[in-house]
């Protein structure tokens, strides 16, 4: 091939290089990023139609400004695909997710181009802010933009942020990535043009000009800013925006790439905070993904067998589903986590007893409360790494006034490919010590919906946390009370403590060398009473958790051996005191000497 047949793609290493493309060239390169896309994201896995929406928004950015010294901040960040791409990162793309890849989300130490890592959703006000603030301070003439979804838009801090923005005099624009909102679906000429005329030099020197000459005359400039305000408001949705002390313009198409181009460069003279609304459609330009935009949100990675059994997930919904029925009173919430929670089906077969509250994972958990002292029986479906974000909730408003409720904690332990954004190592480490609280390990199907039984009936505040991924039977299991733990396996010399799913880890050890096995259960409350009888039947005790060792499962087992003076040799197994890689959950493990041979070594070496 010649090198003027050559893709467009192919000639992109940096952002620099789209300044050498014209507008028609670029429009060639959004379909030649398109198809790129599909054909990798569905080889690696991956969150697909999100990026599909942003194409040409991420051209036109990187056109019109100079990434690294102007600086894009994606919200949540699963949409930063095509800014990877752009950034030097294609050839890569291939890695994506993948232990030793790229990161499917922004990440500091992978590029310049990416300042903030934003896994979590509705940081990038805040931040883009931070650092506008900084460039102002340092005389700079950069731009600061943050890019957030209308999902993101749902939760308390974006709005701290823009309320923050708005009093400031930094020149920062945030970018509203609009792919649902209910105001906007309607995006015509009309808004187009008048987006071009309201961040054009023309209309924006008018309305400096008049603001000097009728300072004089407050009640006229009174008069034209309200009148300004009211044209605006007929045919933009801006007037919230406007009140934040932001300058409204839009909505416009975010997949028409001269109009995002005219817009952005207009923009980009104007002083003080900027408010650009794009609308944009997921999984645009691939029929499959805008037709069904949820079920190419989040792809799996190619695979060539289809396992039988059932994910923890999947056992949540059939236990919510049935106990639905039996109970009234149950009420589902979640915090933007109807599809990855198992909600689904619940949301449509009891839509009046379900709620998606957004992300907004602190008003979850109080909402939750608030149905909870009336009479109803919330259950809280979260994943582990977001609950985190409702810590003060979870203390100062449930577990304080000890609100009983049924909390399903999703995504616990390793999430594999998502990475360390997403990782849920550190919620038995954060409840643990919170008075009035539960925290159960199911190991199995069984064990899960006994668990949540129990939980939801109890007059307790209930955590029980799953992992992702698939669920073992253990058809044998009856029932299960709180704090008791159980014998899986009678042996001698050494017993292993475990708490939660790992335990399959241990079982072939335990045969191989006649060790006990029991299951805990509970982190909290412990069953002292099981920890004693082990503790005078065997020399060594090594405990296995899927969380961090610091403050876990394994230091309540110390805190237990040191509070009754108990001098047995202890092994604690867990995750280790950095975030995890992204990778497969096989991959981790090893790294963290949780595989089989690694645990075989050390329960050796322990002995030995």
């Amino acid at each position: 091939m010649t090198e003027s047949n050559k893709k467009i793609l192919n000639q992109i290493d940096s952002p620099r290089d789209l300044k050498n493309l014209s507008k028609s060239e670029l429009i060639s390169l959004a379909a030649e990023i398109k198809d790129f896309l599909i054909t990798s994201v569905q080889e690696t896995g991956g969150h697909l139609s999100s990026n599909l929406g942003v194409i040409e928004l991420t051209i036109a950015l990187h056109y019109i400004y100079n990434s690294p010294d102007d600086v894009l901040i994606w919200d949540v960040g699963h949409q930063t695909y095509v800014h990877k791409i752009l950034t030097g990162r294609k050839n890569k793309l291939h890695t994506l997710r993948q232990f030793k890849g790229i990161s499917g989300f922004p990440k500091r130490d992978e590029s310049v181009h990416d300042h903030f890592g934003t896994g979590h959703s509705s940081t990038s006000i805040s931040v883009a802010l931070g650092i506008s603030e900084a460039m102002l301070k340092n005389k700079s003439n950069n731009k600061s933009i943050a890019i957030i979804g209308d999902g993101a838009m749902t939760a308390g801090m974006a709005f701290e942020a823009l309320n923050n923005a708005g009093e400031s005099k930094s020149n920062i624009l945030v970018i509203l990535n609009d792919n649902d909102m209910s105001i906007s679906k309607n995006v015509g000429a009309l808004n187009n043009y008048l987006a071009r005329l309201l961040s054009g030099k023309i209309y924006g020197g008018i309305k400096s000009t008049s603001k000097q000459i009728f300072e004089r005359v407050p009640s006229i400039l009174e008069l034209a800013k309200k009148t300004e305000e009211h044209v605006k408001g007929m045919v933009t949705p801006g007037t919230l925006f406007e009140e934040f002390g932001f300058n409204y313009i839009g909505p416009i198409d975010g997949h028409n790439i001269d109009i995002l181009l005219d817009t952005l460069e207009n923009i980009k003279s104007l002083n003080g905070p900027q408010f650009l609304h794009v609308v944009t459609k997921k999984g645009y330009g691939y029929l499959p993904a805008e037709k069904d935009p949820n079920k190419f949100h989040g792809i799996s990675k190619k695979s060539t067998s289809q396992p039988n059994q059932k994910t923890f997930t999947q056992v949540f919904e059939e236990w919510v589903l049935s106990y639905a029925k039996k109970d009234k009173k149950l009420i589902a919430v979640t915090p933007a986590m109807a599809d990855g929670s198992g909600l689904t089906t619940f949301s449509k077969k009891y839509p009046s007893r379900f709620y998606d509250v957004g992300i907004a994972e602190q008003h979850a958990v109080t909402f939750a409360a608030g149905l909870a002292i009336h009479g109803y029986k919330p259950v809280v479906a979260i994943y582990s790494t977001f609950m985190q974000r409702a810590y003060d909730q979870i203390i100062h408003d449930v577990a304080l006034q000890n609100i009983p409720m049924l909390f399903a904690i999703d995504r616990a332990g390793l999430v594999g490919a998502d990475g360390a954004t997403h990782t849920g190592n550190f919620d038995v480490s954060f409840i643990r010590c919170i008075p009035n609280t539960i925290i159960m390990h199911p190991t199995n199907e069984t064990e899960l919906k006994l668990m949540l039984s129990l939980g939801y009936e109890s007059s307790n505040i209930c955590f029980v946390r799953y992992p992702r991924g698939f669920a073992n039977d253990f058809k044998n299991q009856k029932s299960v009370k709180i704090g008791k733990a159980e014998i899986i396996r009678k042996g001698k010399k050494l017993a292993y403590l475990c708490f939660g799913p790992l335990i399959n880890q241990i079982l072939p050890l335990a045969e191989k060398y006649d060790h006990t096995v029991v299951n805990m259960r509970f982190s909290k409350p412990l069953d002292h009473a099981m920890i004693k009888k082990i503790t005078s039947e065997h020399e060594y005790i090594v405990t296995l958790e899927d969380n961090v060792i610091s403050g876990g499962a394994g230091s309540a087992v110390l805190e237990n051996l040191s509070a009754n003076h108990l001098k047995n040799k202890t092994l604690l197994l867990g995750y280790p005191d950095y975030f995890p890689e992204h990778g497969s959950q096989v991959e981790i493990l090893k790294t963290y000497q949780l595989d089989i041979e690694s645990i075989e070594n050390k329960i050796v070496n322990l002995i030995s």
